[in-house]
């Protein structure tokens, strides 16, 4: 009897354990569908982004599934070598390129179902670009005044009401980025610094949702180049603008609070910059690398990092309680 009451009891707890198991992976999975969509409350997401590219029967992969978020309001950078896929991702965000595969939004509109009259609308009114070639953002033969009013007039403004609107929007912006006595000069008659910051308020024009800049300082000196970045944050703190900037200049990646590089087609790493103040009231900016883990658990360890250690093919791996501990893989 005391046997029998013992197996008893011990199948109950085996009943009990296996109950709580079941209840507990039901959870599990009512967390997982009660869970937001991936980025559902950021300004631009892409998720597992893909684009190929063909030529000559050869497939090239730019984008090798990509996640990136980008909240409203940041001003961010863009950092990577040639042929990380950074430009082609900034043509997708423009509405210039389509992805192959994954998804891609921008302040809510899906830019893999867009058709052509939908992705022109975008173009005018969702985002702003800025090219680094400094003749690709502004047209010859109008005045800076004239370059900035042509993107609300394409967009369709009118009436006695829409003009004076306009007018004004053309003298704030540039007025804001300190270009207003360019107004009525044509790009010949001003400086590189001079044509980017119109080109800015040329893309502001029509108070986009998110602004986008392709090496915008490349062709500047250091000196020009920082006054061409004020006027990137201006309209960022000002405007509240979303802006996202793709570079290879230092200076600018450490002057934004986030830093996403990308590598081989994929978001790897990011920096994060908070500004500290210490016992006597000094401040400093402190930075933070982080390396990116996507949806399916891979992360890319930075290259100084694995190459200073000597890590190749593989790497060893434990799991503590509160962290992973990564090692060269010692055996030969």
């Amino acid at each position: 009897m005391t046997a029998t009451t013992g197996n008893t009891t011990a199948a109950g707890a085996t009943a009990t354990a296996g109950d709580a198991t079941l209840a507990d992976l039901e959870r599990r999975a009512t967390a997982r569908r009660d869970r937001p969509a991936y980025g559902h409350d950021a300004l631009i997401a892409c998720d597992r982004l893909v684009r190929i590219f063909t030529a000559d029967g050869v497939e090239v992969q730019a984008l090798q599934g990509l996640d990136l978020l980008v909240e409203e309001g940041e001003l961010m950078a863009l950092v990577g070598a040639s042929g990380s896929g950074k430009s082609t991702l900034m043509n997708i965000l423009a509405g210039l390129d389509v992805p192959t595969a994954g998804a891609a939004k921008v302040a809510g509109r899906d830019l893999l179902a867009m058709g052509a009259k939908d992705r022109l609308a975008y173009r005018r009114e969702v985002v702003g670009f800025v090219w680094q070639q400094t003749a690709r953002n502004l047209l010859p033969y109008l005045t800076a005044a004239q370059n900035v009013a042509l993107p609300m007039q394409l967009r369709g403004r009118s009436g006695r009401t829409g003009r004076a609107a306009k007018a004004e929007r053309v003298e704030s912006l540039l007025a804001m980025l300190e270009v207003a006595d360019c107004r009525d000069r044509r790009p010949h008659q001003m400086s590189g610094g001079q044509q980017q910051r119109v080109a800015i308020a040329v893309a502001l024009a029509n108070n986009p949702s998110v602004l986008l800049a392709d090496e915008p300082t490349g062709e500047l000196d250091s000196a020009t180049g920082e006054q061409v970045f004020a006027a990137f944050r201006r309209a960022n703190e000002e405007l509240g603008t979303t802006i996202v900037i793709v570079t290879h200049d230092q200076a600018v990646a450490s002057e934004v609070r986030r830093t996403v590089a990308i590598r081989d087609g994929r978001t790897s790493s990011e920096v994060l910059r908070r500004t500290e103040v210490d016992a006597e009231g000094q401040e400093s900016t402190v930075a933070r690398e982080y390396a990116m883990l996507d949806r399916a658990g891979r992360l890319q360890l930075p290259s100084d990092y694995t190459d200073t250690l000597g890590m190749r093919h593989r790497v060893m791996l434990e799991l503590e309680q509160d962290h992973i501990q990564v090692w060269p893989d010692g055996e030969e």
